[in-house]
This record gives C-alpha cells, structure tokens and sequence, in this order.
C-alpha cells in the first residue's frame, strides 16, 4: 500500500509538471557539467566526451532511468594563445520515469566565452538553446477511475484528458564562472590548486511543457550556484576537493556538499609528456534532508571512469529501504596538460 501511495505521489508530480517540479540531476555533478552551468563548456580541455547513467527508486517501483551524453571543443588552435577562447558543446539526455515510462529528451547546443583575467584568473560566460521533448503513453497507467469495487479493470475507460501526449518546446538560459587556478610544475611535484564558482539560469524563457493544456503550467526556472576546489596537501600526493553544488526551482531545492580525497598513484611529466597520470579518488557527499552519497573514480590518462551510489535518508526510506540510485560516468579528455578530470 505503501508504495502503491508514493508511485501515485510520483506520477502526479511527473504529469503535471506543478510548482513541485524538478530537472533531471546527477550526484556526479561535476561530470555533467554543461547541465550545471553552460560556462562550462570546454573549460576542462580542448576536447571532452562524456557519457552518464543513473538508475534510481528500483526499490520503489519501476526505476527511473537517465541516459546522458555531452561532447565539448575549443575554438582554436591546441598551440595557440590561451588568453581567451571561444568553446562550443552539445548535449544529450534520454529520462525515463516510472511504470508510466514518462519520456522526456533534451538536446542542447551550447556555447562558452573564455577570458583570462589575468595570471590565475578567468571568467567564462556561456549561453545555451535547445529543443526538448516530454512523450507520455497513458495506456500503461491504471486509474482511479477504473476501479470496479473489487480491483483495477482496464477494459474501464480512464477518464483522463491530456492535452497532448508527445510534447514539444523550445528551452534557453545563460550562466556565468570566476576560476581561480594557481599551477606549478617540477621534475618531483606538480601543484595545481583552484576555486570555482558559478551560477546559472535554466529555461530562462519558461516554456510550457506539461501534458495539462493550462496558460500558467510553465516550466519554472532553475536557478544552479556552485563552488568547488582543489588543494595539493603539500609534501604528499593527495588533494582534497571540496564542494557545494546548489539547485533552485520553484519551491524545489536540492543542496549537495561534501569532498573528495584524490590519491596521485603517478604524476604527468608536465614537460616531456613521456609518464601518464594516474589517480584514484574517493568522495563523502550529502544531498541535504535526502541521502548520503557515495563517489569514487579512477583515471588513467586521458580517461576517466566513476560511480557513485545515493543512500536515500528522506522520508520514502520505510520504503525504499535506504536505496536511493546507482550513477556511472566514463570520459574521455584530448588534453595532456589538465591531468586532473575533475577539476575547474
């Protein structure tokens, strides 16, 4: 009974698209990052790929699951001057939600303008457009109004009138990142330190985009703030990394803080290129008044590979038993000098 309730809680919050509303998100932020802030477009290097995938609420019901996709490039030269650059990007997401199988993709094309500051300085402002698309199938749901006095019979008529089922709208925003990064390079350590700190405007045009044809059923805007940073512990070949990743929409909010402790199993050779990295990672972070969340990644050279797994501490726990979801993320990055993936 109990998730019979929750899974009809879900799905009205899903098809209504109400003040409740909220976007797909990542506990791997940072490996999502042109979902996080479109300034972020080609900040890691000259080239990025990177592939996402969440499966949550398995202990619930039927899982949601989100597919992710994102390929970012500099406008220039790898030999030229860095003083400033442009970048472009698109990404992709597929979200599947519930026994419903409430579809929605987004395709995005961004793009990111880069401007040293000065020695250790840069600001990125970017901006973002695309196209996404909601699809419902109301034939895999079951009604109130199908119940017969003893149970669900599907041969009864819904009832349910949607204004459309296959949902088309355009969506735009902007943000803006300061990064402060300090490098320093020798033959025994290299020291990379930095802060970064951005906000963001999601559907900054507010497009309707639920399947109830009503004028004041818009998409709210998501308003995305982060700080994250690394620092070498001097003398050893760790770094810590910690950060604050924020989401404002509507009356929904999301805050996500904790650190990751990176283990340098072998550093670059920043001058001959001749020895690859290769580190390891571990990270606490808590989804505040929701889960506990566990992360980790390895990286060999230029490819990273990660997972993370959220611990669901909110009221659903009597039901979903502490379960929350399993993330995976791989990334690829043409760029021998950024030696450290997750880092701004």
């Amino acid at each position: 009974m109990k998730k019979f309730v929750i899974c009809i809680f879900i799905l009205i919050r899903v098809v209504t698209n109400d003040v409740w509303s909220q976007d797909v998100h990542f506990a791997q932020t940072e490996y999502a990052p042109m979902l996080l802030n479109p300034a972020l477009t080609g900040a890691f290097s000259h080239i990025q790929v990177i592939a996402n995938y969440r499966n949550q609420w398995n202990s619930v019901a039927s899982p949601y699951q989100t597919i992710a996709a994102s390929f970012d490039a500099r406008l220039q030269r790898r030999d030229a001057d860095n003083n400033s650059f442009v970048a472009l990007g698109v990404n992709f997401f597929n979200d599947v939600a519930g026994d419903m199988k409430v579809t929605t993709n987004q395709f995005n094309l961004d793009l990111a303008y880069h401007i040293k500051m000065g020695r250790y300085s840069l600001l990125r402002i970017g901006i973002y457009g695309g196209m996404n698309q909601r699809i419902l199938d109301p034939s895999r749901g079951n009604w109130a109004s199908q119940f017969d006095g003893d149970a669900i019979n599907t041969s009864i008529g819904s009832g349910e009138n949607f204004g459309s089922y296959n949902h088309l709208f355009m969506d735009a925003g902007a943000g803006i990142v300061y990064t402060f990064r300090r490098m320093k390079y020798s033959v025994n350590n290299n020291v990379n330190n930095n802060v970064n700190c951005g906000l963001a405007v999601y559907h900054a045009n507010q497009p309707a985009s639920s399947f109830v044809s009503l004028p004041e059923d818009k998409l709210a805007m998501r308003i995305s703030g982060f700080i994250n940073s690394s620092f070498n512990i001097r003398n050893t070949p760790l770094a810590v990394q910690p950060a604050v990743y924020m989401q404002f929409q509507s009356k929904y909010s999301e805050v996500l803080f904790g650190t990751y402790l990176r283990y340098n199993l072998r550093e670059s050779s920043h001058f001959t290129g001749s020895i690859k990295p290769v580190a390891a990672a571990l990270g606490i972070f808590s989804r505040y008044k929701d889960a506990f969340v566990a992360k980790g990644y390895f990286q060999y050279h230029q490819f990273s590979v990660g997972m993370a797994y959220d611990f669901n501490l909110s009221r659903l726990t009597p039901v979903s038993k502490s379960r929350g979801g399993v993330e995976i993320f791989l990334r690829f990055n043409l760029d021998d000098r950024l030696n450290n993936p997750s880092l701004w």
